[in-house]
This record gives structure tokens, C-alpha cells and sequence, in this order.
């Protein structure tokens, strides 16, 4: 079993950055883990932005963030982060990461063994 903590959301300005965390706790480190992140927004349905997988490759699943968010993996190999810059309003909402470890692409189709219980971005002026 892993859990996973997310953390570092936040009222942020539109254009400001912010860093959410993924962290991971249990019986195994999130080395060798596909690691994703996704969000709702209100009203909305769950949306799957990007998943590093467990050698590092960045798949991104959403337009709507390429070139503004990226993913990285700490030096612990435990922790996997997601860089969020030139935030947006449109951007507020919930944010979850996802662990499994048979890659990105169950990750990405929403079908990852692992869930955090999210952090809230808002991004408004």
C-alpha cells in the first residue's frame, strides 16, 4: 500500500507560480512509480494533466498546461512535484496525484492504484 499526500496549494495572483508536492508514505518509495497529476475544478469533471513515469519521461494529457506546468521527481525519488507558472484563473481547482506502478498510461486513463486526497489552487486577482 502507498499513500500519498499532496501539498502546497494556495491563493495565488494571475501570472504567479506555485509548487504542489506529491509525497509518498507506506510500504514502498515512489521510485519505480508512475506519478500523475490531475484536477477538478467546480462544477467540472476530473481532468488528467501530465504523469512522470518511473524513469522520468513527462507525458503531458492536457494542452491547456504544456509549456506553462512541468513535473520532477526530488532526490529522494519520493516525492514528485508539479511546477505551476503563469497561473490563470481558469486554473483554480482541486489538485490530486496519482500512483501506479504500470506506467502512465493507467495513470492517465484514471485507473492508478493510488490516490492523494487533493490541495486546493486558487488563482484569482
Amino acid at each position: 500500500q502507498v499513500q500519498l499526500v499532496e501539498s502546497g496549494g494556495g491563493l495565488v495572483q494571475p501570472g504567479e507560480s506555485l509548487t504542489l508536492s506529491c509525497a509518498g508514505s507506506g510500504e514502498s518509495n515512489l521510485d519505480g512509480y508512475a506519478v500523475g497529476w490531475f484536477r477538478q475544478a467546480p462544477g467540472k469533471e476530473r481532468e488528467g494533466l501530465s504523469c512522470l513515469s518511473s524513469t522520468d519521461t513527462i507525458t503531458y494529457n492536457a494542452n491547456s498546461v504544456k509549456g506553462r506546468f512541468t513535473m520532477s521527481r526530488g532526490n529522494d525519488r519520493n516525492t514528485v512535484y508539479l511546477q505551476m507558472n503563469s497561473l490563470k484563473p481558469e486554473d483554480t481547482a482541486v489538485y490530486y496525484c496519482a500512483a501506479e506502478s504500470e506506467g502512465c498510461a493507467m495513470v492517465l486513463s484514471s485507473r492508478a492504484d493510488y490516490w492523494g486526497k487533493g490541495t486546493l489552487v486558487t488563482v484569482s486577482s
